[in-house]
């Protein structure tokens, strides 16, 4: 590396951090419990901290948790994890995953989006992932990287189509229009991804909400 790309990393180290923190301070003005990781790393050991050894974890279609090596670190806890992308399921046995997953002890996730103003913005297809979030009564745990903020809903909204659907549908190797085309094209298909959007402007009644910001871009 050279002293160029050296000074780069090191601004970009210094604004993630300072724009984390922002986003922290208004995510726990608006009732979340947040806290800002640098690494991948620190971001982990702060998700085990949450977790408790022996309980039952859902984890939806989240390619940050996977990413993250989360997976390895609860089963070390002896962790009961759920979750429905397990290739040996039946398509029959899925709908009782997503339950199962939605009623877990912990539900670990990311957030499609987080704005400047603290809410967290997400897309579903199916619809079980933004359920959970905003009713279940389990322990909610979002880990979300820097990639994903955003100025505003409007702003969250717009990348998570045209960014993040697209790179999502490509990396599952399904075949819809923004994946090809590397933008939304408000599609009409039956396979379409975007079918149900929450918005938490809050923290929901009665629920234990944290939100760990990661220095780092995470999924998509």
């Amino acid at each position: 590396m050279n002293p160029m790309q050296k000074k780069n990393l090191e601004v970009r180290r210094t604004y993630n951090e300072h724009l984390g923190k922002s986003v922290v301070k208004a995510l726990e003005a608006n009732g979340f419990k947040a806290v800002y990781a640098g690494s991948s790393e620190e971001a982990v050991n702060k998700v085990m901290e949450l977790v408790p050894e022996g309980s039952s974890v859902g984890v939806p279609g989240s390619s940050t948790i996977r990413e993250l090596g989360l997976f390895e670190e609860l089963q070390a806890r002896n962790c009961r994890v759920f979750e429905h992308w397990d290739p040996s399921l039946a398509p029959e046995d899925r709908s009782r995953r997503w339950e199962e997953e939605n009623t877990s002890d912990v539900f670990l996730s990311s957030s499609n989006g987080v704005t400047l103003d603290g809410m967290l913005v997400n897309i579903d297809g199916t619809g079980n992932r933004v359920a959970a979030m905003a009713w279940a009564r389990n322990r909610i745990i979002f880990v979300v990287g820097i990639n994903k903020v955003s100025r505003d809903i409007q702003s969250a909204t717009q990348r998570i189509r045209d960014v993040a659907t697209p790179l999502n549908a490509i990396s599952k190797g399904i075949d819809i229009p923004c994946a090809n085309t590397g933008f939304c094209v408000n599609c009409k298909v039956p396979n379409r991804f975007c079918r149900a959007t929450l918005v938490l402007e809050r923290a929901p009644f009665g629920r234990d909400v944290h939100v760990i910001i990661v220095g780092e871009e995470l999924g998509y």
